[in-house]
């Protein structure tokens, strides 16, 4: 029943969103319609939450009178109780359902809407909310002409949008706030698959999520903290939380930075739309590698999937930043990848697990990341396994990646696992992805730890170290090798003498049928 309700669900905003873009690209009508959605979501839990304290005095939120000193006596009281348990206060007038009546009926909406959306901001400064709502909303450009040539025609298009998605009850007591939540995700997902490169800056594909999320939370059924220090729309974070609350547990905290000022916003709406409380995420907007918010917390599980091969300063002031200087060497300038790691380390708590996204270069490229990656196996003994993954299965690029596991206090201090995925894929018509079975073959081969003929191998420190030269490319160690098919060339000698002797008798037959019909015919030497 949750599924099929979520299946339709998703169904209805997608369909909403293509029908009423119009003219524009999926990709500028992403931040409107998934902005709208979270007005929408916040206006019925204020709707929700208001009756629920003014039962006992037998009133409803929307039939209060703002203008009579009673209902400014029940405003106020309730703003107060709002502030504290949501985090932000709406007015009876400014609920979703009342402009959309109001845009239904013709009226012109676009300045109220604008008004009802700061307001929703507002209504946090001086709170422990405020950072969490703060420019939530700077993306829904309601003056852009990408909506409409005239006010009226943009006007039309906004109050469409807004009644359309007024005949959806988001909060229905048969609605579980993850139906929605994942009905979000589903939302953004497709944008994304239209997104093309541009994609890859805010989204990582599900299966790829899940697999991440599953890697740091084997063995563990409650989290402390999680920890994306590229976390995009917060999808990764929000995949670990469904993990650990799978198995019955809760995770204490969620922490990201994304240096993108839309995918920001966009990760805040995502954690408030899965019900996390704003007082159990700190997502900040910046530059993590130049400037980190959370440089001096340590998180129990670290993910990321951050942009592969990106530039960075490199500054040579970071050879004194703890995050870098016990390495000795610095990331190129030119590929991020390394630099990534080193933070995502820094941040990991002694009894945390971290997994990364990476391009297969890393694995064994020379230079200064020859040398980091040599110091994080041999100085600090974090690398606990490499997964290899299929080409072709994020947006954008089809190049092939892997995936790091590492953890500061390893239960398999003498050896390294290796995993090959590459060949285990779905096909899609311009993407490849992650199946069920592939993800739970991986799985198991991470939590079994033993040979797999052509999949897995346990390689010693030995083999990393002193045969390999910490070089991690996987094919040195899982031998995917298939042997050609022996040729009995007896048998080959046989057929190559069937098929002469074959071409002679049609030769014959053609000489003769020609013979017959007093055509000239070379004759041919008998083989």
């Amino acid at each position: 029943m949750v599924e099929q309700h979520k299946k339709a669900l998703e169904k209805q905003l997608w369909n909403i969103a293509n029908t009423l873009r119009g003219n524009m690209s999926a990709d500028e009508f992403r931040d409107y319609i998934l902005g709208f959605i979270f007005y929408k979501y916040l206006s019925e839990r204020m709707d929700l939450y208001a009756d629920e304290l003014l039962k006992e005095d037998g009133i409803k939120f929307d039939t209060i009178d703002e203008n009579t000193d009673e209902g400014k006596e029940y405003l106020e009281a309730v703003k107060e109780e709002a502030i504290d348990h949501l985090g932000y206060f709406l007015k009876p007038n400014e609920l979703f359902h009342v402009l959309a009546q109001k845009g239904e009926n013709g009226e012109f909406i676009l300045e109220d809407l604008s008004e009802v959306l700061n307001h929703i901001e507002q209504s946090t400064m001086g709170t422990a909310a405020e950072d969490d709502f703060n420019g939530l909303f700077d993306d829904l450009d309601l003056t852009s002409n990408k909506l409409g040539k005239t006010e009226n025609a943009k006007n039309e298009l906004i109050s469409k949008v807004l009644t359309h998605l007024d005949d959806i009850d988001f909060l229905h007591h048969e609605t579980d706030i993850d139906v929605l939540g994942d009905a979000y995700e589903y939302l953004i997902g497709q944008f994304a698959s239209g997104a093309g490169k541009k994609a890859g800056e805010f989204y990582t594909p599900p299966m790829v999520s899940t697999l991440l999320a599953k890697l740091v939370t084997q063995g563990k059924d409650k989290l402390k903290s999680v920890y994306d220090p590229t976390c995009g729309s917060g999808s990764l974070l929000l995949k670990v939380s469904k993990e650990i609350k799978r198995k019955g547990g809760e995770v204490g905290g969620y922490f990201g930075q994304e240096s993108n000022p839309s995918t920001y916003n966009l990760a805040r709406m995502n954690m408030i739309l899965h019900g996390v409380h704003y007082r159990n995420f700190d997502i900040q907007q910046d530059d993590t590698l130049e400037q980190p918010h959370h440089v001096e917390k340590r998180f129990e599980a670290v993910v990321a999937n951050p942009p592969f091969s990106a530039d960075w300063s490199a500054s040579a002031g970071f050879l004194t930043d703890e995050r870098f200087q016990d390495y000795g060497k610095l990331a190129p300038k030119s590929k991020a990848d390394f630099a990534f790691v080193q933070h995502m380390v820094h941040q990991l708590d002694e009894n945390g697990t971290m997994a990364v996204v990476l391009p297969h270069g890393v694995l064994f490229r020379a230079g200064t990341e020859g040398h980091i990656r040599k110091h994080l196996i041999k100085d600090k003994n974090y690398l606990d396994a490499v997964i290899g993954l299929p080409a072709n299965i994020f947006y954008g690029t089809g190049i092939p990646t892997c995936i790091l596991v590492l953890k500061k206090n390893r239960g398999h201090k003498d050896n390294i696992l290796f995993v090959d995925a590459s060949q285990n894929y779905g096909k899609a018509t311009n993407q490849n992805f992650l199946r069920d079975e592939d993800l739970n073959t991986i799985l198991c081969a991470v939590q079994k730890r033993e040979y797999l003929d052509k999949f897995a191998y346990v390689a010693s420190y030995k083999e990393v170290a002193e045969e390999n030269e910490f070089n991690l490319n996987i094919p040195r160690y899982v031998d995917t090798f298939e042997e050609d098919e022996q040729v009995q060339l007896n048998d080959v000698a046989k057929k190559l003498a069937k098929i002469e002797q074959d071409s002679i008798d049609v030769d014959q037959q053609i000489f003769k049928f020609t013979q017959e019909l007093g055509i000239d015919f070379p004759v041919l030497e008998n083989k």
